[in-house]
């Protein structure tokens, strides 16, 4: 298949790369760019560390203040985020190979008191210290990123959306496909985007697509080797 990959990077090379080794011929855009905010770590000691994203451990294994966080147990919300967490070397790791709530759920087993870094942007999904405050745990955030749409589709993308080059796109976050929809509707290519496969990692990515009229398909699971089992 001809597929747009519109993820920021370094997750868009991945992407593409899995996708070029599996015989589809990738198109890619990224509609985000991950930018660090620079702030300050909050004040530790902390039981744990939470992160919600990759780019949530990308961020923190760059802070400067990171080598204090030696031993910290990790919690990581899915696999994807788990195996960056272990390669960036925190440890040890714990995969809740879930959402948001499985995360929660993973973090309410720690005694009362317990203290947890959560390395995130400025824009999150779910509310985990909300989750966790009945449980007598505190939830410190540190915005580590910011993610920053990009002005418009590149020239390439218009061109093999205008020439029916193009057979489906694959989505993994609401702020990417918001990012991806302005795009489109600015380039006035909204009927050959519509035309396109959709391939989503959740209810939540596929939503904004159903709304602009497009044929979304949604991952059986929130990850990436379920997405995969769509194409």
């Amino acid at each position: 298949m001809r597929l747009l990959v519109t993820r920021p990077e370094p997750g868009g090379g991945q992407t593409a790369r899995r996708l070029a080794a599996l015989g589809h011929q990738v198109l890619q855009d990224a509609m985000l760019r991950i930018a660090d905010t620079g702030a300050a770590l909050p004040e530790g000691p902390f039981d744990a560390l939470a992160f919600t994203s990759v780019n949530g451990v990308r961020a923190l294994a760059r802070h400067p203040a990171r080598a204090g966080l030696a031993g910290v147990p990790a919690f990581a919300v899915g696999s994807r985020t788990a195996a960056a967490a272990r390669e960036a070397g925190f440890a040890p790791v714990t995969d809740c190979a879930g959402e948001v709530s499985a995360l929660g759920a993973a973090l309410a087993a720690l005694p009362a008191g317990s203290r947890v870094l959560h390395a995130a942007g400025a824009e999150r999904a779910g509310d985990l210290s909300g989750a966790l405050r009945p449980h007598g745990i505190g939830v410190v955030l540190a915005v580590l990123y910011r993610s920053l749409p990009a002005e418009g589709l590149a020239p390439a993308t218009v061109a093999a959306l205008r020439d029916g080059a193009l057979d489906g796109a694959l989505h993994y976050s609401p702020r990417t496909v918001d990012a991806l929809l302005h795009g489109v509707a600015a380039a006035d290519v909204s009927g050959p985007f519509r035309a396109l496969r959709h391939f989503c990692l959740s209810q939540a990515v596929a939503a904004p697509l159903v709304a602009f009229g497009a044929r979304a398909e949604v991952a059986p699971a929130p990850d990436e080797d379920a997405l995969m089992t769509l194409l």
